[in-house]
């Protein structure tokens, strides 16, 4: 097939571009470069061997999507793009509406005016707000988010489910992210935030390589085992091996929805602790208040993905780990190094 990848550029993106071209699938990637490198494109094609047709531009530019879609007879379309820090939707939640809401809109009436109707939707845990129970299935209450990234995600889920009421045609796949952290194997590419980053695991590799000085652990007074937020980190590898089995299962209309997770929660100390054990030193960390728009605990049952696409994570936290450190080591200031 031939999938057009928005954000395909970026973290979770390009690892995804090099499961779908192993696979022999042809790949259009849309990206503007946000919070992401061209460099990691050149990269996906040193990986495979196979190349990418890569457009320059935001999915919000209709003159520039109506282009991709006429230039190439698209068969699916999974779709990244979009703003991703929680924290930073809370004090940008305009923003975080605008990127995310109306790229989407945009998106879809490009597809729908060409008659292109398999979309892999990129949603996030972040869905299910609070959770009422765990681990979270598929079947557990949505909405209640507690931060506007969050509450954007619910809210593309909530269209992309209109739009198929309203025409049988399309089959979406929403995809619910857990935490996805490490680097591909080859130590290529990777995970390469603009500033100082909003994730933890890429925080604490800065720490360990010597850019910045401690790792900040936001609240010890949660109710979890250690005090400290606990999170379903998954590979991203395995996360990206996730979107080829949705492309695969993908032969009947409809809108499906999967955790992609590991159904492990690890809290921040043990993470921390396992990136110790990678980079073979003890990292400083000083504990902060809560972050605001964080929840205790979150993580998955991705069971439903393993019996209906025959998909599960494969690689723990160790790995992830592992292979972060390899990433970082080799590319010590991400693409520009």
């Amino acid at each position: 097939m031939k999938i057009l990848v928005t954000g395909g550029a970026g973290y979770i993106g390009s690892h995804t571009c090099v499961e779908l071209l192993e696979k022999g699938h042809e790949v259009v990637v849309v990206d503007n470069f946000d919070n992401s490198s061209p460099v990691s494109i050149d990269r996906v094609g040193k990986i495979t061997g196979k190349s990418i047709r890569l457009y320059k531009a935001d999915v919000r530019d209709r003159a520039t999507m109506e282009r991709v879609f006429t230039d190439n007879a698209i068969d699916c379309v999974i779709h990244f793009a979009g703003l991703k820090a929680v924290g930073e939707s809370c004090v940008k939640p305009l923003e975080y509406y605008d990127n995310n809401l109306y790229g989407t809109l945009v998106l879809l009436e490009t597809m729908r005016a060409h008659g292109c109707k398999k979309f892999v939707f990129s949603s996030s845990a972040t869905v299910y707000g609070t959770p009422e129970r765990l681990p979270l299935d598929e079947t557990c209450r949505t909405g209640g988010t507690t931060n506007p990234y969050g509450t954007s995600k619910y809210f593309q889920e909530i269209m992309l489910n209109d739009l198929w009421k309203s025409d049988h045609d399309w089959t979406i796949m929403l995809l619910r992210y857990f935490n996805p952290v490490g680097a591909h194997p080859s130590g290529l590419i990777g995970e390469d935030p603009q500033g100082i980053p909003n994730n933890l695991t890429p925080y604490i590799a800065k720490v360990a390589i010597g850019e910045l000085k401690e790792i900040g652990v936001f609240g010890n007074d949660y109710d979890t085992p250690d005090g400290t937020g606990v999170r379903d980190y998954i590979h991203v590898v395995d996360l990206a091996k996730g979107h080829v089995a949705a492309i695969e299962h993908m032969d009947k209309p409809g809108v499906y929805t999967y955790n992609l997770g590991t159904g492990v929660g690890y809290s921040v100390l043990d993470v921390i602790h396992a990136f110790e054990r990678a980079c073979g030193k003890k990292l400083p960390y000083s504990i902060k208040p809560r972050r605001a728009g964080d929840i205790a605990a979150c993580y998955a049952d991705a069971s439903k993905a393993a019996r209906e696409l025959g998909w599960h994570a494969e690689l723990g936290l160790d790995d992830m780990c592992a292979s972060l450190w390899k990433w970082q080591t080799k590319n010590p200031k991400g693409y520009k190094s």
